[in-house]
């Protein structure tokens, strides 16, 4: 018993922006431009990105009126918002705490009628995490109509106003105003939209459709310690200490709600973990790289791209980079949702062939955790 992808969409908010207009959107601190962007964008390859911001940096679109505006875009004379038996929404940037991230896309869709919700919330894995609780339903139940999204508002965290304070802390220390660089790192990295995906009991009779042949994922949690985070502080030893062991005043002066990475265990470990798991799964699921007809690998950045094509090639599983399809340069890093943006334009390029097979490699810094989809074309 399958799941089949019928259908995907997207929705961008706002028009692409280029690399050196990213301060008019997200701001800059101290009024002085940043001496961390260009270095970071000079390694990552991103030319353009979308924010649900204008230039003055006021909101134009929150989370979930854009995964709504996604899931939108599926509709046509054969499927309504009416139609949607089960929603599964996957984010790492929800607006809020409660209510789930879910139904605030649920109750920006509206409709006719109550249907079941869940939402997955965390890092990059969350969009997949929401991808595999989709096919599992409809496994369970062929006669469904699912609808999974992933969708990202990340410019909420990257505005200049929220670095504000902690760069006025350290100068009154005489010490030198720039922003650590692995707080300013992801500023120059991340951007917003959502996809969305139909999943059904049976293939799509008019067209093109993806049979969720497997998902799997994994976390290394229980051997790394915290590598990128979000309201919360690290310390010496390597315990991350959660925002409301801070007092309030604090939350601004350390910037605790703005994303860091530390990018020397990022380069460590991101790599290496992502190709040990795959050789778990090759073994496990009886593939070989020559099996993949497509591969989908979500970067962060494109630094990591030769990395891995020499990582995977030493270690016996590698995959020519003429398989591979990413998007990163004209969509940016949207977290959650890259994989199913990289879905989405390959679904709609006719470049697919019935019988061909897809495999969608999904990291998350996080904690290193990591997912592996094996799609055939049908």
């Amino acid at each position: 018993m399958y799941a089949y992808i019928t259908k995907s969409a997207k929705f961008f908010p706002n028009e692409p922006v280029s690399n050196d207009e990213m301060e008019s959107y997200l701001g800059m601190v101290d009024n002085k431009p940043s001496k961390a962007r260009r270095i970071v964008l000079k390694r990552n390859g991103i030319k353009q990105r979308y924010y649900a911001l204008d230039k003055k940096g006021n909101v134009t679109h929150t989370n979930a009126e854009m995964a709504a505006n996604a899931i939108r875009n599926l509709f046509d004379d054969h499927f309504g918002v009416n139609d949607i038996d089960l929603l599964s929404c996957g984010t790492a940037s929800p607006e809020q705490l409660i209510p789930s991230h879910g139904v605030m896309v649920h109750g920006e869709l509206g409709g006719d009628r109550n249907i079941e919700v869940v939402s997955f919330a965390g890092s990059c894995c969350s969009g997949v995490d929401a991808l595999k609780y989709a096919c599992m339903a409809v496994q369970l139940d062929p006669s469904m109509k699912v609808v999974a999204s992933a969708s990202e508002r990340l410019s909420a965290w990257m505005r200049a106003s929220y670095f504000q304070k902690e760069s006025e802390k350290l100068a009154q220390l005489e010490t030198h105003p720039m922003l650590a660089f692995q707080k300013e790192f992801l500023r120059w990295m991340l951007s917003d939209g959502a996809f969305a995906l139909l999943l059904q009991g049976a293939p799509n009779p008019d067209g093109l459709s993806l049979r969720v042949d497997w998902i799997d994922i994994t976390s290394f949690a229980n051997t790394k310690e915290t590598c990128m985070y979000c309201g919360a502080e690290k310390d010496e030893a390597g315990n991350l200490r959660g925002w409301s062991m801070f007092p309030g005043e604090e939350w601004l002066s350390q910037s605790l709600f703005m994303l860091k990475q530390d990018t020397r265990m990022l380069e460590e470990n991101i790599v290496p973990l992502g190709v040990t798991y795959l050789l778990q799964l090759a073994e496990k699921y009886h593939f070989t790289p020559g099996d993949v007809d497509w591969f989908l690998p979500h970067l962060s950045s494109l630094f990591f791209k030769d990395k891995i094509l020499e990582e995977s090639g030493r270690r016996g599983c590698f995959i020519p980079e003429e398989k591979w399809f990413y998007n990163l340069p004209t969509v940016g890093n949207i977290a959650s949702a890259s994989a199913f943006a990289m879905l989405e334009e390959l679904m709609n390029t006719n470049r697919l062939q019935k019988g061909q097979k897809l495999l969608m490699m999904i990291p998350e810094s996080a904690r290193f955790s990591y997912c592996y989809c094996m799609l055939t074309v049908c």
